[in-house]
């Protein structure tokens, strides 16, 4: 049968996620396994959030608040934002495509790193738009030359801070360079996804230039840090104009109620915040050191991963790590290069006795 569907389709890949630990055990047969492939929590979810899920769990018979009110109102008073500034979304990714559905137009130009987070690309080429692609430079992205790229065809920018793979982050000082420069009528785009495990004193917060009257949209997630990956709740802060034009194409009942209840009582889960960049803290160390003493090269990182050099094909020794039950990430366009998630202290331990069993062979 014929289907007819749109051009742009062809040449759009599907996404492929860090792969899920039943996938694994059904290929290989495995039953202890490690997945240190997608950045999620390895401390679980917020305590705070599986309270309020259960508690909520006998009103799954309603609707949700279309306008996540209750969220968003305890957003904006955290940030120190009005009301009409704050969006959310299922999960930051919907975000993304909100922004491409109510900007892009055909002929219009995106800019963005790459490698980087892989969905700016695809939702781009959806509407017709260009996306205009900068090559990191030392694994940082490159703000000259993403600013060398912009012409009067550019509509957005997007700066993943830290950069998603290699945890890296563009400066304060590289940023208010940067927004100096560029035609007002371009929108910077900050996906801060990581934002709150970044411990770097010039690291630039996007709401600052939100708050300053610059043309940016701030992207966040509860994926992460909270541990509510599962649920897909992320949330955007830009002008209340813009906000508004996000609105007309976001779909109805976009945050499930579940996930509007949990991403509350996060918002509250200051132990568990603190324990999370503890964990975190300490495992990027213990890799640290681990790397070091086995000579193995890694990016310094702002995030809750690691971008090491396998210094085998990545395809190779990705393969093989799932065979000693630990899922990690590949696949970013560096042939030796791999991301690893920082786990507790037992799956870090896990991690490096695997690593170095592969890289051995």
């Amino acid at each position: 049968m014929e289907i007819k569907v749109r051009s742009c389709l062809d040449s759009l890949a599907v996404y492929q996620p860090g792969k899920p630990i039943e996938e694994v055990k059904r290929e290989l047969g495995l039953e202890d396994i490690v997945k240190l492939a997608s950045n999620e929590n390895p401390l679980g979810p917020s305590p705070r959030a599986m309270a309020a899920v259960a508690a909520a769990v006998s009103q799954m018979n309603f609707y949700p608040d279309g306008s996540a009110y209750r969220l968003r109102a305890a957003l904006a008073a955290r940030l120190g934002v009005e009301f009409d500034a704050v969006i959310v979304g299922n999960g930051s990714n919907e975000l993304v495509q909100m922004l491409s559905l109510a900007l892009l137009e055909p002929g219009d130009e995106v800019v963005m790193p790459v490698p980087t987070f892989p969905r700016y690309e695809p939702l781009a080429r959806l509407m017709g738009a260009v996306p205009v692609e900068v090559p990191l430079k030392d694994f940082r992205i490159d703000i000259e030359a993403m600013a060398a790229r912009v012409g009067p065809k550019t509509k957005m920018i997007y700066l993943c801070n830290p950069n998603n793979p290699t945890g890296t982050i563009a400066t304060r000082q590289e940023v208010d360079w940067l927004l100096e420069r560029l035609d007002p009528a371009v929108l910077v785009v900050f996906d801060e996804a990581y934002f709150e495990y970044v411990t770097h004193p010039d690291y630039p917060d996007g709401l600052d230039y939100y708050r300053r009257g610059y043309n940016v949209m701030v992207l966040r997630t509860f994926s992460k840090m909270y541990g509510l990956a599962g649920l897909r709740v992320g949330y955007g802060v830009g002008s209340p104009r813009l906000v508004g034009y996000l609105n007309r194409v976001r779909e109805p009942f976009n945050v499930n109620a579940l996930a509007q209840e949990a991403a509350l009582a996060a918002l509250e889960d200051e132990e568990f915040v603190t324990l999370t960049k503890k964990t975190n803290e300490e495992g990027k160390r213990f890799l640290y050191q681990a790397f070091g003493a086995r000579g193995i090269p890694y990016v310094p990182t702002e995030a809750n991963f690691i971008f090491f050099d396998a210094g085998r094909d990545e395809r190779v020794i990705f393969r093989r790590m799932l065979a000693e039950g630990v899922i990690i990430r590949g696949g970013f366009g560096y042939p030796t290069h791999l991301r690893v998630t920082i786990g507790t202290a037992a799956q870090n331990a896990r991690f490096v006795a695997a690593i170095e069993k592969v890289l051995a062979e």
